[in-house]
Protein backbone atom coordinates (compact mmCIF):
# COMPACT_ATOMS: atom_id res chain seq x y z
CA UNK A 1 0.00 0.00 0.00
CA UNK A 2 1.01 3.39 -1.21
CA UNK A 3 2.41 5.55 1.63
CA UNK A 4 -0.26 8.21 2.95
CA UNK A 5 0.67 12.00 1.76
CA UNK A 6 0.85 14.98 3.83
CA UNK A 7 -2.85 16.23 3.33
CA UNK A 8 -4.69 12.53 3.26
CA UNK A 9 -3.43 11.86 7.18
CA UNK A 10 -5.91 12.32 10.11
CA UNK A 11 -4.42 14.46 13.06
CA UNK A 12 -3.83 11.51 14.96
CA UNK A 13 -1.74 9.67 11.72
CA UNK A 14 -0.07 13.39 11.72
CA UNK A 15 1.28 13.83 14.90
CA UNK A 16 2.62 10.04 15.58
CA UNK A 17 4.48 10.84 12.47
CA UNK A 18 5.98 13.78 13.49
CA UNK A 19 6.41 12.45 16.85
CA UNK A 20 4.72 16.00 18.25
CA UNK A 21 1.70 17.37 19.88
CA UNK A 22 -0.83 20.12 19.58
CA UNK A 23 0.80 21.86 22.53
CA UNK A 24 4.11 21.87 20.39
CA UNK A 25 7.38 20.71 21.08
CA UNK A 26 9.74 21.31 23.50
CA UNK A 27 13.02 23.41 23.87
CA UNK A 28 15.03 20.46 23.78
CA UNK A 29 13.14 18.02 21.06
CA UNK A 30 14.01 21.51 18.83
CA UNK A 31 17.64 21.84 19.44
CA UNK A 32 17.39 18.02 18.41
CA UNK A 33 15.18 18.60 15.38
CA UNK A 34 17.39 21.98 14.20
CA UNK A 35 20.75 19.45 14.39
CA UNK A 36 18.81 17.04 12.19
CA UNK A 37 17.00 19.14 9.86
CA UNK A 38 19.12 22.45 9.79
CA UNK A 39 17.73 25.74 9.63
CA UNK A 40 14.83 26.85 8.04
CA UNK A 41 15.60 28.76 5.27
CA UNK A 42 16.36 28.72 1.83
CA UNK A 43 19.71 27.88 0.30
CA UNK A 44 21.61 30.24 -1.87
CA UNK A 45 24.48 29.76 -4.24
CA UNK A 46 27.69 30.71 -2.61
CA UNK A 47 28.20 34.60 -4.05
CA UNK A 48 31.18 35.57 -5.98
CA UNK A 49 33.98 38.00 -4.55
CA UNK A 50 34.94 41.02 -6.63
CA UNK A 51 38.06 39.73 -8.32
CA UNK A 52 36.31 36.41 -9.29
CA UNK A 53 33.39 39.04 -10.81
CA UNK A 54 36.47 41.05 -12.55
CA UNK A 55 38.19 37.62 -14.02
CA UNK A 56 34.29 36.76 -15.54
CA UNK A 57 34.11 39.82 -17.33
CA UNK A 58 36.92 39.05 -19.90
CA UNK A 59 35.08 35.50 -20.54
CA UNK A 60 33.16 37.41 -23.53
CA UNK A 61 35.14 36.62 -26.67
CA UNK A 62 34.88 40.27 -28.47
CA UNK A 63 37.16 41.23 -25.09
CA UNK A 64 39.47 37.99 -25.79
CA UNK A 65 40.05 39.09 -29.25
CA UNK A 66 40.93 42.54 -27.80
CA UNK A 67 42.92 41.16 -25.48
CA UNK A 68 44.87 39.27 -27.90
CA UNK A 69 45.39 42.12 -30.06
CA UNK A 70 46.46 44.61 -27.18
CA UNK A 71 49.08 41.97 -26.72
CA UNK A 72 50.02 41.92 -30.92
CA UNK A 73 50.40 45.61 -31.02
CA UNK A 74 52.81 46.04 -27.68
CA UNK A 75 54.69 43.12 -29.33
CA UNK A 76 55.16 45.36 -32.73
CA UNK A 77 55.07 48.25 -30.63
CA UNK A 78 52.35 50.20 -30.96
CA UNK A 79 52.33 51.12 -27.40
CA UNK A 80 49.71 53.74 -27.87
CA UNK A 81 47.01 51.34 -29.39
CA UNK A 82 47.27 48.41 -26.76
CA UNK A 83 47.43 51.17 -23.92
CA UNK A 84 43.72 52.46 -25.43
CA UNK A 85 42.83 48.90 -26.01
CA UNK A 86 43.50 47.50 -21.94
CA UNK A 87 41.89 50.92 -21.09
CA UNK A 88 38.39 50.49 -23.01
CA UNK A 89 38.41 46.37 -21.94
CA UNK A 90 39.36 47.41 -17.81
CA UNK A 91 36.62 50.16 -18.29
CA UNK A 92 33.91 47.49 -19.73
CA UNK A 93 34.98 44.84 -16.88
CA UNK A 94 34.83 47.69 -13.97
CA UNK A 95 31.19 48.67 -15.16
CA UNK A 96 30.73 45.39 -14.89
CA UNK A 97 31.49 44.61 -11.52
CA UNK A 98 30.01 47.67 -10.33
CA UNK A 99 26.58 46.79 -11.57
CA UNK A 100 26.48 43.09 -10.68
CA UNK A 101 27.86 43.87 -7.49
CA UNK A 102 25.43 47.00 -6.33
CA UNK A 103 22.56 44.67 -7.45
CA UNK A 104 23.28 41.99 -5.20
CA UNK A 105 23.73 44.79 -2.43
CA UNK A 106 20.22 45.55 -2.72
CA UNK A 107 19.21 42.25 -2.85
CA UNK A 108 20.73 41.13 -0.19
CA UNK A 109 18.92 43.79 2.03
CA UNK A 110 15.29 42.98 0.79
CA UNK A 111 16.36 39.87 1.55
CA UNK A 112 17.27 40.84 4.97
CA UNK A 113 13.67 43.21 5.52
CA UNK A 114 12.22 39.91 4.28
CA UNK A 115 12.99 37.30 7.67
CA UNK A 116 9.30 37.06 9.21
CA UNK A 117 8.52 35.79 12.35
CA UNK A 118 6.06 32.95 13.68
CA UNK A 119 3.64 32.73 16.53
CA UNK A 120 4.84 29.01 18.01
CA UNK A 121 3.74 26.65 20.30
CA UNK A 122 6.86 25.60 22.58
CA UNK A 123 6.79 23.65 26.04
CA UNK A 124 3.07 25.05 25.98
CA UNK A 125 3.40 28.40 25.29
CA UNK A 126 2.94 31.00 22.55
CA UNK A 127 6.06 32.51 21.75
CA UNK A 128 7.55 34.46 18.80
CA UNK A 129 10.35 33.33 17.14
CA UNK A 130 11.66 33.70 14.10
CA UNK A 131 10.81 31.82 10.97
CA UNK A 132 14.19 29.85 10.12
CA UNK A 133 14.28 28.67 13.87
CA UNK A 134 11.05 26.35 13.00
CA UNK A 135 11.38 22.66 12.74
CA UNK A 136 9.18 19.68 11.66
CA UNK A 137 6.92 18.94 14.87
CA UNK A 138 6.54 22.50 15.40
CA UNK A 139 2.62 24.28 15.91
CA UNK A 140 2.17 27.42 14.14
CA UNK A 141 -0.95 30.06 14.67
CA UNK A 142 -1.54 32.02 12.20
CA UNK A 143 -3.73 34.93 11.67
CA UNK A 144 -4.65 37.36 8.48
CA UNK A 145 -1.74 39.12 7.41
CA UNK A 146 0.88 36.45 8.39
CA UNK A 147 3.64 35.27 6.10
CA UNK A 148 3.49 31.30 6.08
CA UNK A 149 6.53 30.67 7.62
CA UNK A 150 7.09 26.58 6.55
CA UNK A 151 4.82 24.20 4.98
CA UNK A 152 2.47 23.13 7.39
CA UNK A 153 -0.89 20.76 7.97
CA UNK A 154 -3.20 22.58 9.35
CA UNK A 155 -5.00 21.54 12.27
CA UNK A 156 -7.27 24.51 12.55
CA UNK A 157 -8.61 26.72 9.80
CA UNK A 158 -11.41 29.22 10.67
CA UNK A 159 -12.76 31.24 7.46
CA UNK A 160 -9.04 31.21 6.69
CA UNK A 161 -7.87 31.88 3.37
CA UNK A 162 -4.47 32.04 1.51
CA UNK A 163 -2.79 34.31 -1.55
CA UNK A 164 -0.80 31.47 -2.96
CA UNK A 165 -0.24 32.74 -6.36
CA UNK A 166 3.32 32.76 -6.62
CA UNK A 167 3.52 29.13 -5.59
CA UNK A 168 0.14 28.46 -7.93
CA UNK A 169 -0.06 30.66 -10.27
CA UNK A 170 -4.11 31.64 -9.07
CA UNK A 171 -4.94 34.90 -7.97
CA UNK A 172 -8.15 34.41 -6.08
CA UNK A 173 -6.97 33.61 -2.24
CA UNK A 174 -7.94 30.01 -1.66
CA UNK A 175 -10.02 28.42 1.32
CA UNK A 176 -8.63 26.26 3.97
CA UNK A 177 -9.96 23.33 5.70
CA UNK A 178 -8.75 21.21 8.37
CA UNK A 179 -10.11 18.08 7.46
CA UNK A 180 -8.28 15.16 5.92
CA UNK A 181 -8.42 15.14 2.10
CA UNK A 182 -9.05 11.22 0.36
CA UNK A 183 -8.69 12.35 -3.11
CA UNK A 184 -5.03 11.05 -4.19
CA UNK A 185 -2.65 12.92 -6.42
CA UNK A 186 -4.11 16.16 -5.59
CA UNK A 187 -2.43 19.00 -7.32
CA UNK A 188 -0.30 21.50 -5.65
CA UNK A 189 -3.40 24.24 -5.64
CA UNK A 190 -6.24 21.55 -4.66
CA UNK A 191 -4.68 20.86 -1.15
CA UNK A 192 -6.87 22.54 0.86
CA UNK A 193 -5.62 21.54 4.30
CA UNK A 194 -1.74 22.20 3.69
CA UNK A 195 -0.69 26.25 3.57
CA UNK A 196 3.04 26.41 1.79
CA UNK A 197 5.72 28.97 2.72
CA UNK A 198 6.05 32.25 1.54
CA UNK A 199 2.22 32.55 1.37
CA UNK A 200 -0.15 34.95 2.48
CA UNK A 201 -3.09 34.59 4.84
CA UNK A 202 -5.31 37.39 3.67
CA UNK A 203 -8.15 36.69 6.07
CA UNK A 204 -9.18 34.07 9.27
CA UNK A 205 -6.76 32.11 11.30
CA UNK A 206 -5.49 28.81 11.85
CA UNK A 207 -3.02 26.55 13.19
CA UNK A 208 -0.72 23.71 11.69
CA UNK A 209 2.07 21.24 11.95
CA UNK A 210 5.53 22.09 10.39
CA UNK A 211 5.92 19.13 7.52
CA UNK A 212 9.05 20.63 5.67
CA UNK A 213 11.59 23.60 6.04
CA UNK A 214 14.13 25.13 4.13
CA UNK A 215 14.70 23.66 0.39
CA UNK A 216 12.03 20.32 1.13
CA UNK A 217 9.36 22.82 0.95
CA UNK A 218 7.38 23.29 -2.18
CA UNK A 219 8.79 26.75 -2.83
CA UNK A 220 12.34 25.07 -1.36
CA UNK A 221 11.68 22.39 -4.38
CA UNK A 222 11.60 25.20 -7.00
CA UNK A 223 14.46 27.34 -5.70
CA UNK A 224 16.70 24.13 -6.25
CA UNK A 225 15.34 24.00 -9.97
CA UNK A 226 16.55 27.30 -10.50
CA UNK A 227 20.04 27.02 -8.74
CA UNK A 228 19.99 23.89 -10.76
CA UNK A 229 19.48 25.12 -14.72
CA UNK A 230 22.06 26.27 -16.64
CA UNK A 231 22.95 29.85 -17.50
CA UNK A 232 22.29 30.97 -21.05
CA UNK A 233 23.45 33.58 -23.00
CA UNK A 234 21.59 36.35 -24.32
CA UNK A 235 20.48 37.79 -27.60
CA UNK A 236 22.88 39.93 -27.37
CA UNK A 237 25.76 38.26 -26.06
CA UNK A 238 25.33 35.30 -28.84
CA UNK A 239 25.03 38.29 -31.22
CA UNK A 240 28.39 40.10 -30.42
CA UNK A 241 29.95 36.47 -30.02
CA UNK A 242 28.78 35.84 -33.98
CA UNK A 243 30.38 39.17 -34.82
CA UNK A 244 33.77 38.59 -32.90
CA UNK A 245 34.20 35.49 -34.71
CA UNK A 246 33.31 36.61 -38.29
CA UNK A 247 35.65 40.09 -37.81
CA UNK A 248 38.04 38.17 -36.32
CA UNK A 249 37.88 35.42 -39.85
CA UNK A 250 37.46 38.70 -41.74
CA UNK A 251 40.62 40.43 -40.36
CA UNK A 252 42.73 37.56 -40.80
CA UNK A 253 41.91 36.77 -44.64
CA UNK A 254 42.31 40.75 -45.14
CA UNK A 255 45.74 40.66 -43.09
CA UNK A 256 46.81 37.49 -45.12
CA UNK A 257 46.04 38.90 -48.57
CA UNK A 258 47.53 42.10 -47.94
CA UNK A 259 50.82 39.78 -46.46
CA UNK A 260 50.91 37.74 -49.79
CA UNK A 261 49.79 40.67 -52.12
CA UNK A 262 53.02 42.61 -50.41
CA UNK A 263 55.33 39.60 -50.83
CA UNK A 264 54.45 38.89 -54.43
CA UNK A 265 55.82 42.63 -55.36
CA UNK A 266 58.87 41.97 -53.78
CA UNK A 267 59.35 45.27 -52.82
CA UNK A 268 58.89 45.09 -48.99
CA UNK A 269 60.71 42.72 -46.81
CA UNK A 270 59.35 39.49 -44.95
CA UNK A 271 59.52 41.74 -41.97
CA UNK A 272 57.98 45.00 -42.86
CA UNK A 273 55.11 42.93 -44.66
CA UNK A 274 54.83 41.40 -41.19
CA UNK A 275 54.59 44.13 -39.52
CA UNK A 276 51.74 45.93 -41.89
CA UNK A 277 49.68 43.22 -41.91
CA UNK A 278 49.61 42.89 -38.24
CA UNK A 279 49.15 46.53 -37.58
CA UNK A 280 46.35 46.58 -40.42
CA UNK A 281 44.74 43.79 -38.52
CA UNK A 282 44.85 45.42 -34.78
CA UNK A 283 43.87 48.61 -36.47
CA UNK A 284 40.40 47.36 -37.98
CA UNK A 285 39.53 45.37 -34.79
CA UNK A 286 36.41 47.60 -33.20
CA UNK A 287 37.82 48.46 -29.95
CA UNK A 288 35.38 50.78 -29.13
CA UNK A 289 32.19 48.36 -29.53
CA UNK A 290 32.36 46.55 -26.10
CA UNK A 291 32.83 50.11 -24.69
CA UNK A 292 29.48 51.48 -26.20
CA UNK A 293 27.77 48.17 -25.36
CA UNK A 294 28.63 48.37 -21.91
CA UNK A 295 27.76 51.67 -21.48
CA UNK A 296 24.31 51.36 -23.03
CA UNK A 297 23.48 48.57 -20.83
CA UNK A 298 24.10 50.84 -17.70
CA UNK A 299 21.99 53.78 -18.74
CA UNK A 300 19.41 51.22 -19.34
CA UNK A 301 19.82 48.95 -15.81
CA UNK A 302 19.57 52.60 -14.20
CA UNK A 303 16.40 53.43 -16.08
CA UNK A 304 15.05 50.16 -14.84
CA UNK A 305 16.22 51.19 -11.60
CA UNK A 306 14.49 54.33 -11.35
CA UNK A 307 11.13 51.72 -12.28
CA UNK A 308 12.17 50.13 -8.75
CA UNK A 309 13.52 46.60 -11.53
CA UNK A 310 16.97 45.00 -10.03
CA UNK A 311 19.48 44.31 -13.03
CA UNK A 312 21.91 41.69 -11.54
CA UNK A 313 23.89 41.55 -15.03
CA UNK A 314 23.75 43.93 -17.22
CA UNK A 315 22.76 41.78 -20.81
CA UNK A 316 19.82 41.29 -19.04
CA UNK A 317 18.37 44.61 -19.86
CA UNK A 318 18.85 43.65 -23.08
CA UNK A 319 16.92 40.15 -23.05
CA UNK A 320 13.90 42.54 -21.92
CA UNK A 321 14.07 44.86 -24.71
CA UNK A 322 14.35 41.84 -27.25
CA UNK A 323 11.15 39.87 -25.48
CA UNK A 324 8.14 40.33 -28.34
CA UNK A 325 5.42 38.03 -26.12
CA UNK A 326 4.66 37.02 -22.52
CA UNK A 327 2.48 34.23 -22.76
CA UNK A 328 0.56 33.55 -19.35
CA UNK A 329 -2.77 31.38 -17.97
CA UNK A 330 -2.67 33.91 -14.97
CA UNK A 331 -3.01 37.49 -14.90
CA UNK A 332 -2.89 37.24 -11.02
CA UNK A 333 1.19 36.46 -11.53
CA UNK A 334 1.67 39.90 -13.79
CA UNK A 335 0.24 42.36 -11.11
CA UNK A 336 1.41 44.29 -8.03
CA UNK A 337 -1.63 42.11 -6.00
CA UNK A 338 -2.27 45.70 -5.21
CA UNK A 339 -5.72 47.52 -5.11
CA UNK A 340 -7.08 51.04 -4.52
CA UNK A 341 -10.71 52.51 -4.25
CA UNK A 342 -11.63 54.70 -7.41
CA UNK A 343 -15.16 55.68 -7.25
CA UNK A 344 -17.83 55.73 -4.58
CA UNK A 345 -21.44 55.83 -4.45
CA UNK A 346 -22.58 58.29 -1.87
CA UNK A 347 -26.51 59.61 -1.71
CA UNK A 348 -27.53 57.98 -4.72
CA UNK A 349 -24.23 59.73 -6.79
CA UNK A 350 -21.62 58.15 -7.96
CA UNK A 351 -18.02 60.54 -6.78
CA UNK A 352 -14.76 60.10 -7.99
CA UNK A 353 -12.64 58.63 -4.79
CA UNK A 354 -10.01 61.33 -5.17
CA UNK A 355 -12.70 64.07 -4.58
CA UNK A 356 -15.15 62.11 -2.35
CA UNK A 357 -15.63 63.81 0.54
CA UNK A 358 -16.36 61.05 3.19
CA UNK A 359 -16.13 62.23 6.68
CA UNK A 360 -14.04 60.03 8.99
CA UNK A 361 -17.11 59.43 11.52
CA UNK A 362 -19.74 59.00 9.06
CA UNK A 363 -21.31 55.48 9.01
CA UNK A 364 -19.41 54.92 5.31
CA UNK A 365 -15.86 55.64 6.86
CA UNK A 366 -16.34 53.23 10.18
CA UNK A 367 -17.77 50.43 7.94
CA UNK A 368 -14.53 50.37 5.42
CA UNK A 369 -11.82 50.27 8.46
CA UNK A 370 -14.22 48.32 11.05
CA UNK A 371 -15.67 45.81 8.95
CA UNK A 372 -11.85 44.95 8.24
CA UNK A 373 -8.73 42.41 9.02
CA UNK A 374 -6.15 44.51 7.35
CA UNK A 375 -2.64 44.43 9.98
CA UNK A 376 -0.73 47.68 10.71
CA UNK A 377 3.05 45.89 10.73
CA UNK A 378 6.73 48.05 10.17
CA UNK A 379 6.81 46.85 6.45
CA UNK A 380 2.93 48.72 6.13
CA UNK A 381 -0.01 47.31 5.93
CA UNK A 382 -0.83 43.63 5.85
CA UNK A 383 -3.85 41.72 4.55
CA UNK A 384 -6.04 41.07 1.83
CA UNK A 385 -5.09 43.49 -1.11
CA UNK A 386 -9.09 44.50 -0.95
CA UNK A 387 -9.52 45.63 3.13
CA UNK A 388 -5.86 47.10 2.42
CA UNK A 389 -7.31 49.63 -0.14
CA UNK A 390 -10.30 49.99 2.03
CA UNK A 391 -7.64 51.30 5.33
CA UNK A 392 -4.94 52.81 2.77
CA UNK A 393 -7.77 55.03 1.14
CA UNK A 394 -8.07 57.18 4.58
CA UNK A 395 -4.33 56.89 5.19
CA UNK A 396 -4.44 58.94 1.92
CA UNK A 397 -7.13 61.03 3.13
CA UNK A 398 -4.80 61.54 6.73
CA UNK A 399 -7.47 59.59 8.57
CA UNK A 400 -5.63 58.26 11.93
CA UNK A 401 -7.37 54.90 10.78
CA UNK A 402 -5.29 52.73 13.28
CA UNK A 403 -6.90 54.73 15.82
CA UNK A 404 -10.25 54.88 14.61
CA UNK A 405 -9.89 50.88 14.45
CA UNK A 406 -8.67 50.78 17.96
CA UNK A 407 -11.19 52.89 19.65
CA UNK A 408 -13.86 50.81 18.18
CA UNK A 409 -12.83 47.51 19.08
CA UNK A 410 -13.95 44.05 17.50
CA UNK A 411 -16.54 42.55 20.14
CA UNK A 412 -17.76 39.48 17.52
CA UNK A 413 -17.69 38.63 13.63
CA UNK A 414 -19.55 36.14 11.20
CA UNK A 415 -16.19 36.04 8.13
CA UNK A 416 -16.74 35.85 5.36
CA UNK A 417 -17.38 32.63 3.39
CA UNK A 418 -18.44 31.80 -0.25
CA UNK A 419 -22.52 30.86 0.54
CA UNK A 420 -23.24 34.03 2.39
CA UNK A 421 -20.98 36.50 0.22
CA UNK A 422 -20.96 39.01 3.43
CA UNK A 423 -18.81 39.66 6.29
CA UNK A 424 -19.95 41.10 9.52
CA UNK A 425 -18.52 42.56 12.49
CA UNK A 426 -19.65 44.04 15.70
CA UNK A 427 -18.08 46.94 17.12
CA UNK A 428 -18.17 49.17 20.50
CA UNK A 429 -18.27 52.59 19.98
CA UNK A 430 -16.75 54.82 22.65
CA UNK A 431 -19.67 55.45 24.65
CA UNK A 432 -19.90 51.43 25.02
CA UNK A 433 -22.64 51.00 22.29
CA UNK A 434 -22.32 47.75 19.81
CA UNK A 435 -22.91 48.81 15.68
CA UNK A 436 -22.93 45.83 13.24
CA UNK A 437 -21.26 46.87 10.01
CA UNK A 438 -21.33 44.87 7.17
CA UNK A 439 -19.85 44.54 3.12
CA UNK A 440 -19.69 42.23 0.82
CA UNK A 441 -21.71 41.54 -2.77
CA UNK A 442 -23.88 44.17 -3.24
CA UNK A 443 -26.76 42.31 -4.47
CA UNK A 444 -26.48 40.06 -1.46
CA UNK A 445 -26.73 43.04 0.86
CA UNK A 446 -29.53 44.75 -0.90
CA UNK A 447 -32.05 41.47 -0.15
CA UNK A 448 -31.15 42.05 3.75
CA UNK A 449 -31.51 45.76 4.39
CA UNK A 450 -34.60 47.17 4.80
CA UNK A 451 -33.33 51.08 4.57
CA UNK A 452 -30.73 53.56 3.35
CA UNK A 453 -29.21 56.61 4.41
CA UNK A 454 -29.86 59.37 1.99
CA UNK A 455 -27.72 62.87 2.95
CA UNK A 456 -27.59 62.40 6.24
CA UNK A 457 -30.90 60.38 7.22
CA UNK A 458 -32.29 57.27 7.64
CA UNK A 459 -35.22 56.02 5.31
CA UNK A 460 -37.05 52.89 4.03
CA UNK A 461 -35.05 51.71 0.52
CA UNK A 462 -37.05 51.66 -2.31
CA UNK A 463 -37.42 49.20 -5.23
CA UNK A 464 -35.92 52.09 -6.89
CA UNK A 465 -33.24 52.46 -4.76
CA UNK A 466 -32.58 48.79 -5.49
CA UNK A 467 -33.05 49.16 -9.39
CA UNK A 468 -30.54 51.85 -9.29
CA UNK A 469 -27.90 50.47 -7.10
CA UNK A 470 -27.89 47.32 -9.27
CA UNK A 471 -27.29 49.34 -12.27
CA UNK A 472 -24.64 50.93 -10.67
CA UNK A 473 -23.07 47.81 -9.73
CA UNK A 474 -23.91 46.36 -13.46
CA UNK A 475 -21.49 49.52 -14.70
CA UNK A 476 -18.96 49.45 -12.43
CA UNK A 477 -18.18 45.51 -13.13
CA UNK A 478 -17.95 46.03 -16.68
CA UNK A 479 -14.95 48.82 -16.03
CA UNK A 480 -13.45 45.57 -14.49
CA UNK A 481 -13.67 47.37 -10.74
CA UNK A 482 -14.52 45.03 -7.71
CA UNK A 483 -17.67 46.20 -6.37
CA UNK A 484 -18.73 46.51 -2.52
CA UNK A 485 -21.40 47.24 -0.51
CA UNK A 486 -21.49 48.29 3.04
CA UNK A 487 -23.86 48.29 5.45
CA UNK A 488 -24.53 49.21 9.29
CA UNK A 489 -27.03 48.60 12.38
CA UNK A 490 -26.70 50.53 15.19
Amino acid sequence: MAEKSWYQLTVQELLAKLATRESGLTTDEVTTRREQYGENRLAAKRQTTLIEKFIAQFKDFMIIVLIVAAIVAGATGEMVDALIILAVVLLNAVFGVFQEAKAEEAINSLKEMAAPVAQVERDGEVVTVKSNELVPGDVVHLEAGDIVPADLRLLTANTMRVEESALTGESVPVTKRAEVLTDADLALGDRENLAYMNTNVTTGRGSGVVIATGMQTEVGRIAGMIDAAEETKTPLQENLTQLGKWLTILILVIAVVVFLIGMLRGQESVVDMLLTAISLAVAAIPEGLPAIVTITLALGTQRMAKRKALIRRLPAVETLGSTDIIASDKTGTLTQNKMTVEQLVLDGTLTDAKVADVPADSPLALAMMLNNDTKFTDAGLGGDPTETALVQYYLDHDVAAQTVIETHPRIAEIAFDSERKLMSTFNQTADGQLVQYVKGAPDQLLTRVTRILDHGQVRPITAADREQLLATNHELATQALRVLAFGYRP
